[in-house]
């Protein structure tokens, strides 16, 4: 007896989300290690507004930018390949900001300087955008 399509799409789905998934928790630590801030202290215990729209610019970057590879990938290999690719990006993209564009970015986001978090937060979001785009064949 063969496995109806909804049962495979349904188990496909189920896998790449997952996937997904652990993506994000791997791209959270990865991250906050780049980072000489500790964006979770500044967040949860200093309720920091300026490490929030960073840090969470960082995540939807990186989110869609993953969702590009999951839409594009040809198989799970190529989705991780993809997926760690946009990870680096991300990273890259704070180090842009911190050595190049805003040496001070990371005092002024533990100051809670709203700007520098909007700054961060647009350019990562903008690097995601970008990354998805560029992922193709």
């Amino acid at each position: 007896m063969e496995t109806p399509d909804i049962l495979i799409a349904i188990g496909n789905f189920a896998l790449y989300f997952g996937i997904s998934l652990v993506f994000l928790m791997l791209f959270k630590f990865v991250y906050t290690i780049v980072t000489p801030h500790d964006e979770w202290t500044l967040i949860k215990d200093q309720q920091n507004v300026a490490a929030s729209i960073g840090f969470g610019g960082a995540i939807i970057g990186f989110a869609i930018a993953l969702a590009s590879a999951a839409s594009n990938s040809v198989s799970l290999l190529d989705f991780a390949t993809w997926g760690v690719i946009a990870l680096i990006a991300q990273c890259l993209a704070f180090a842009v900001i911190r050595f190049i564009f805003m040496p001070k970015i990371v005092e002024r986001i533990e100051q809670n300087e709203i700007s520098a978090g909007v700054v961060l937060g647009a350019t990562s979001i903008a690097i995601g955008l970008l990354n998805a785009a560029c992922m193709s064949y």
